[in-house]
């Protein structure tokens, strides 16, 4: 066997494995690109996938290691604070509230230490690979490549939105992200690289090829609509015609100069057109018009909420929660003003403020000493041109600027390695100990392949093969099966019975089953009781393992209730409310939950607490007025409604389930008259409204209301004709 056939092994596994790591973006699970559906597809093959590349990378540097010096770790203030970073988290994590979900993460979000220290192979790979290969530039000239891709899909997304259709909302672009925001960061990473890379493109066509590149990305950004991401955006570019101003020579400083004063230009006249009719009546204008501070209002309450948790005790200020720790300073410091928000936030919105939490201080600052290394080596003994480091200081700045309002996602953190391992490449000195260590024998160079391979394939199997194996088993499990539309209840209960990866959400997807279950008309009575047996056991099992976490709580008494145990999940609802007492939706539960059990007093004083939280919040005032007229009195009912809307007719669920539940029948129809009147009334609204004349014994208003629907709607004529013979034919109760 020749000398070289390890090496080039070695080589292609490494060199192979990085150039593909950019492709990544293009991976949704279920796709063509990755035919198995998996659980979360937008983020779960994406991560999966660089799990196992950087994985092979990582194996196919080691070897080369042992065979040339040239592939030898080198050190520099970025590597050591990248492996400063992750040796830290892997201490903070250890003793994490929950040391399971920090290391492994779930399918949501598929970080914890497991990307941490994923992401530091990826950054000592790349730096000592690519540096020797002298292939770095053709690395992200290949992430570039991947971004035209990424850049049509997205560009088809806004032309044919039908063909193409848009994942998350309904206008902002998120390609194969899933996600606008994700999008966002990866298209400003590649405005600042494509720039970068024609600072130093040696063909004309090249360069201009490039720059108008930055341009098409710099476009996408703004209909991602993703505001933090546009600052950083316009901050990069305004970073870049400043220091090129206060650096470059005399021609480069009056374009700077030229550029400064187009952005000034820009943000001054879009700033005082604002409140104009053109920008007001453009969505994606006037959501970038919007950027103010009065906008971050619920970022500060959560950015508040995580200070709190973090200043909690010396424990958390030094320790943190661990990684995906957030959750537990979101239950105990909770801010009813958040009613109305999203229920559950994993993440601070803000990467610093999430270091901060789950790492302590030393995590926040080691979190921040990537950023400050990447600066100090870039402008004291960085090898890179004048341009080239005032380019890549802007795209930092820019992700910077965007990490302030919201969380890093796998390809933020890809570039964000990538770039410190090019700087890294650039000025890392040779290892003095490493160096002197002779190369490997010819004849051990086999079996070193060999024992790689083996560590390879062990690492492969036991770190990604059993999550992915989850990742596709729920999906069968959550789609319809011949036994019931709402899921496949065997496949559920086998990843019941064998817990591994992202148990919370496979025991979360087991409360949705046996909720949904219980409408569907094709499963028996034994099943229905099965999967809520099923449901409460995973739950049960839940909060045992994780006693602090309110969300546990509450999906345990949404598992009771399902099987018909209003007890039980009244109980649990108080272990949740002890956790958390002051959100608001966990009184709402708590109430409907009375409601339902015909104990109307209860309810009431579980909705008139949520209100107390919350007393600006008019849907709030909307559950206390039901909770009042479900108790039987109408007079404080009126009166809470008159304080919040001024009218004591309010379109509003609870209000109609309390007027049907008393038989207040004149309220009843004067909410569906309000109904009618809207823009989007339908027949069915209508219809409705008759229902309701018809319980008040009015049979000829009730009539007439549904010839009315007929002359409005006349496809739903029919529908009509059946209501008003069926009317006729049985008398009102």
């Amino acid at each position: 066997m020749k000398d070289g056939f390890v090496r080039d092994i070695a080589r292609s596994a490494a060199v192979g494995a990085l150039f593909l790591v950019p492709v990544i973006p293009l991976v949704v699970a279920g796709s063509w690109i990755w035919p198995v559906a998996f659980y979360f597809p937008f983020i779960t093959a994406k991560a999966f996938l660089f799990r196992i590349l950087v994985e092979v990378a990582v194996a196919g540097w080691v070897v080369l290691c042992f065979l040339d010096k040239e592939y030898r770790p080198r050190f520099s203030l970025a590597g050591a604070a990248v492996l400063a970073f992750v040796l830290w988290m892997l201490v903070v994590d250890s003793f994490a509230v929950n040391a399971h979900k920090a290391f492994w993460s779930n399918f949501e979000r598929m970080e914890g230490w497991v990307l941490l220290v994923h992401l530091a192979g990826l950054f000592f790979a790349a730096s000592n690979v690519l540096r020797v290969e002298r292939k770095w530039r053709a690395w992200f000239l290949t992430s570039l490549g991947v971004g035209v891709v990424v850049s049509l899909y997205a560009l088809l997304q806004l032309v044919d939105p039908t063909d193409f259709p848009i994942h998350q909302g309904s206008s902002r672009i998120d390609a194969s992200f899933g996600n606008s925001a994700y999008l966002a960061i990866y298209l400003l990473f590649n405005t600042f690289l494509a720039l970068w890379l024609a600072m130093t493109a040696k063909a004309k066509e090249a360069k201009w090829w490039l720059i108008g590149f930055a341009v098409v990305e710099s476009v996408l950004i703004f209909f991602t609509e993703t505001r933090g991401t546009i600052v950083g955006w316009g901050a990069g570019l305004g970073l870049i015609a400043l220091l090129t101003l206060l650096t470059a020579g005399k021609r480069a400083r009056q374009w700077a100069a030229g550029g400064l004063i187009a952005l000034a230009i820009l943000a001054g006249g879009f700033y005082l057109a604002r409140d104009s009719s053109f920008v007001r009546s453009n969505e994606l204008l006037d959501r970038v018009a919007t950027i103010s501070f009065s906008d971050l209002q619920v970022r500060f309450r959560i950015w508040h909420m995580a200070w709190e948790g973090f200043v909690a005790s010396p424990k958390t200020a030094v320790l943190g929660y661990g990684q995906e720790g957030f959750i537990y300073p979101f239950d105990r410091f909770y801010d009813p003003g958040l009613y109305g928000q999203e229920p559950w936030f994993d993440r601070a919105h803000d990467a610093f403020l999430d270091w901060l939490v789950a790492g302590g201080l030393p995590g926040f600052l080691l979190y921040i000493s990537l950023f400050g290394a990447a600066f100090w080596l870039l402008w004291r003994r960085s090898e890179l041109s004048r341009p080239e480091r005032i380019v890549l200081s802007a795209a930092l700045v820019g992700y910077a600027i965007h990490n302030l309002v919201i969380f890093d996602n796998l390809y933020s953190y890809v570039y964000l390695f990538a770039i410190l391992a090019l700087i890294d490449a650039q000025v890392a000195r040779p290892i003095r100990v490493l160096e002197r260590l002779p190369a490997l024998a010819a004849d051990a160079r086999v079996a070193v392949l060999s024992v790689a391979a083996v560590v390879l394939a062990l690492v492969v199997w036991f770190v990604n093969v059993p999550g992915m194996a989850v990742a596709a088993e729920l999906i069968v499990g959550i789609s319809p099966s011949r036994e019931t539309t709402a899921g496949n209840p065997t496949v559920l209960a086998n990843l019941l019975a064998h817990p591994s990866f992202a148990g919370q959400e496979v025991r979360e997807e087991l409360v949705k089953y046996a909720e949904n279950i219980q409408s569907d008309q094709n499963a028996s009575a034994a099943l229905k009781q099965q999967a809520a047996e099923l449901a409460v056991t995973g739950m049960q099992a839940q909060v045992a393992a994780h006693p602090l976490d309110t969300r546990g709580y509450l999906e345990l008494a949404y598992a009771y209730a399902a099987g018909g145990d209003a007890q039980d999940a009244r109980a649990a609802l108080g272990k949740a409310l002890t956790l958390t007492p002051t959100m608001e939706n966990l009184w709402l539960t708590a109430g409907a939950l009375a409601w339902n059990a015909n104990d109307p007093a209860t309810a009431r004083q579980d909705y008139d607490k949520a209100y107390a939280l919350d007393p600006s919040s008019s849907d709030l005032a909307a559950y206390a007025a039901a909770g009042a007229y479900a108790d039987q009195d109408p007079a404080a009912g009126d009166k809470i409604l008159l304080a919040a809307f001024g009218t004591t007719t309010v379109d509003n669920p609870a209000l109609e389930s309390a007027y049907n539940g008393t038989h207040d029948w004149p309220r009843l129809i004067r909410l569906w008259q309000l109904r009618t009147r809207a823009a989007n009334a339908s027949a069915n609204t209508y219809f409705s409204l008759a229902i309701a004349y018809y319980l008040a014994h009015n049979l000829p208003q009730a009539i007439a209301t549904v010839r009315q629907a007929d002359t409005l709607f006349p496809d739903a004529a029919a529908t009509g004709e059946n209501i008003i013979t069926q009317m006729q034919a049985t008398p009102a109760p």
